[in-house]
């Protein structure tokens, strides 16, 4: 049964954030930056001032020791604890000297958009830029978050963010972070260093080099654009209008820390999770209002896609994205390659051999895709969790980090191309290349468990059939690139599962697919607990 949802108290999240400090001994309150920076709650002593004042001193060092002298560009979500992080980090990076790049009027900017930013600088200016985000990504609101994006413009190597981490935890460890050198936040944003910009219309205009924006224009579609309350809330007017786009629709306008409009999760929490059927429940109730329509999450890397058949599943509508995007781009270089994580559906794959492409299978984290699309070898990237990115039209990169408004806008040059909808070709592709019944489920695991599934090799692994088909690989790093993927992933020509460790809780990601049923992923999962137990 779904539990009622509970609403966070805003006022105390800002007072505990300014109030309560965290205890450097308790591994739960320090610095921890995972695939997507340090994430954490003011009220569990996690995600605190002393927190960003010692990230931000630990990247004006990071910018120091690797002589990154550009402008860093600031963007921020519309999570309660964004705004005092922001200010923090501004107080700080603007007493030390680096050239700061904040949003006019001080508007909530998408992941995406300040990875293009960073890119663009980058394109014709010496002194590189580099980038940071205030955001927890759909989180529930008593979460803050906030990551670092280097010059490449997308998310930092494990070597960079352990550096940053690291050193934010000696400064508050030793007692230095109250002691960093800052400047009155009103006082900082008048200093010659900090400038205002505005981030909206320079994306919104670059639109059409990665879209096929007069197609959606033409078109004639009706658009539906749920914001989920998030930080891409002030795009889809500009883009409408730059376009001219007459029946692209705001679903929901409302900006609210406390998003109290959104349906609860599964479980009774609030999350901007536009993957999830629970939080996209209000726009699937308008599903037969529109011909297209989306959600992305609250810095706007992932998208949901909703057609009049409903949500789609993320790994569905990537294996849409991919045959359109690889038959369409012909701008692209030949030998692209299709980029997807290991825990990724294998429909990818079938399609990507259908269309004479090659596949590049990475670990989990968007980091892992940056350098293919920087430099054009890898023409798309995805993940299972609803975030994509790929190249603009003539080959050239649009972001490294993952972008849910390009997502969003393909689906409508999608439907504006070919007459169908993402969800209609994905019926096709099941028919040609067979049905995905595919799932995730947790199960609990002690640390003990959680290091020796992390410790795994193939030739631990005796068995040689999975669910009375013959295993035809066993691996624990990835084929695209030989980089350890954290556990353990074994294949069959009918199906697969991966089992990876969480960085976080006590438990087991376990995912499968299967080709054949229900009944047969359900025994891939059952026997796939019993070969890493």
């Amino acid at each position: 049964m779904q539990e009622k949802k509970k609403i966070v108290n805003i006022p105390s999240l800002i007072s505990d954030y300014y109030t309560l400090a965290p205890n450097p001994d308790d591994k739960t309150q320090q610095v921890a930056f995972g695939t997507s920076g340090h994430r954490g709650s003011s009220a569990l002593h996690s995600f605190n001032e002393s927190h960003i004042l010692a990230i931000a001193q630990a990247v004006v060092e990071h910018r120091t020791a690797e002589g990154i002298t550009g402008p860093l560009y600031l963007g921020a979500d519309t999570h309660a604890l964004s705004e005092p992080s922001m200010r923090t980090c501004v107080e700080v990076l603007a007493a030390q000297g680096v050239e700061l790049i904040l949003q006019e009027n001080f508007a909530p900017t998408p992941t995406p958009v300040v990875s293009r930013a960073i890119l663009e600088h980058n394109r014709t200016h010496d002194k590189q830029a580099d980038g940071m985000v205030i955001t927890p990504s759909h989180n529930p609101p008593t979460d803050g978050g906030i990551k670092y994006d280097p010059p490449s413009g997308g998310p930092a190597s494990p070597e960079i963010t352990s550096k940053i981490q690291n050193r934010a935890n000696e400064l508050i460890k030793s007692g230095q972070a109250a002691s960093i050198k800052r400047v009155p936040f009103e006082k900082a944003v008048k200093q010659d260093n900090v400038h205002f910009y505005d981030y909206v219309l320079p994306y919104v205009k670059a639109l059409a080099s990665v879209v096929d924006m007069e197609a959606i224009a033409k078109s004639g579609l009706h658009i539906g654009a749920d914001p989920l309350g998030g930080s891409g809330i002030y795009y889809w007017e500009p883009i409408a209008e730059v376009y001219g786009i007459k029946n692209l629709e705001v679903v929901n306008p409302n900006l609210d820390p406390t998003f109290s409009f959104m349906p609860p999760d599964h479980d009774g929490k609030i999350r901007m999770d536009c993957s999830s059927p629970y939080a996209m429940a209000n726009l699937i109730k308008l599903k037969d209002q529109y011909d297209i329509a989306f959600g992305n999450d609250t810095d706007y890397d992932r998208h949901g896609i909703v057609t009049p058949q409903g949500l789609m599943n993320p790994n569905a509508y990537l294996s849409v994205a991919v045959q359109h995007l690889f038959t369409t781009r012909k701008g692209w270089r030949p030998d692209a390659m299709v980029g997807k994580t290991v825990v990724s559906s294998s429909i990818i794959d079938r399609v990507t051999a259908g269309i004479g492409r090659k596949l590049c299978e990475v670990p989990v984290g968007f980091k892992w895709f940056v350098d293919g699309l920087l430099d054009g070898s890898m023409g798309f990237g995805g993940e299972e969790s609803a975030g994509a990115s790929f190249l603009c039209r003539d080959g050239s990169v649009w972001t490294t980090d993952k972008d849910g408004i390009i997502m969003d806008l393909l689906a409508c040059e999608i439907s504006a191309t070919t007459g169908k909808n993402p969800a209609e070709h994905y019926a096709e592709i099941t028919a040609k290349y067979g049905t995905s019944y595919y799932a995730r489920i947790d199960t609990p695991a002690s640390p003990e468990q959680k290091a020796a599934l992390g410790k795994l090799a193939p030739e631990d692994i005796k068995a040689d059939t999975l669910a009375g088909d013959k295993i035809t690989a066993k691996f624990t790093k990835a084929p695209g690139n030989n980089a350890s993927i954290g556990g353990l992933k074994v294949t069959t020509a009918n199906g697969w599962f991966a089992a990876r460790p969480s960085g976080t809780e006590n438990i087991c990601k376990l995912y499968a697919e299967s080709f054949v049923s229900p009944e047969h992923l359900k025994k891939i999962q059952e026997e796939a607990q019993k070969i890493i137990a």
